[in-house]
């Protein structure tokens, strides 16, 4: 199993409208075509304006799998020209990770 684990830095004050907009309709698709949801989380203290968002696969070749049907998918290509049309996320770090053997997931 791996982790997928995003960082993304939006502008201030874009935060909650990419979060409500990823809930109605970016995390049902995503749900869909890529399984394992992890979790968002919000950043509250240090960096702010930042959300982590975490998705688990079987390996690199079944995310790379999941993420190629989901990009094929309209609605998540609809979704994703919704997002760059909020002007919100600044950057985006992604690391793939790999659980230590005691980890709960593992």
């Amino acid at each position: 199993m791996i982790l997928e684990h995003r960082t993304y830095t939006f502008k201030p004050g874009t935060v909650d409208k990419w979060m409500k907009k990823y809930e109605a309709e970016g995390l049902p698709i995503q749900k869909r075509h890529l399984n394992r949801f992890v979790g968002l989380y919000v950043s509250e203290i240090g960096v702010l304006h930042t959300t982590v968002l975490m998705w688990a696969y079987d390996s690199l070749a079944d995310r790379e799998a999941r993420r190629q049907a989901m990009y094929a998918d309209p609605e998540w290509q609809s979704f994703i020209a919704g997002v760059w049309a909020l002007d919100a996320i600044q950057k985006q770090d992604v690391m793939i990770m790999n659980p230590a053997p005691y980890s709960p997931l593992a």
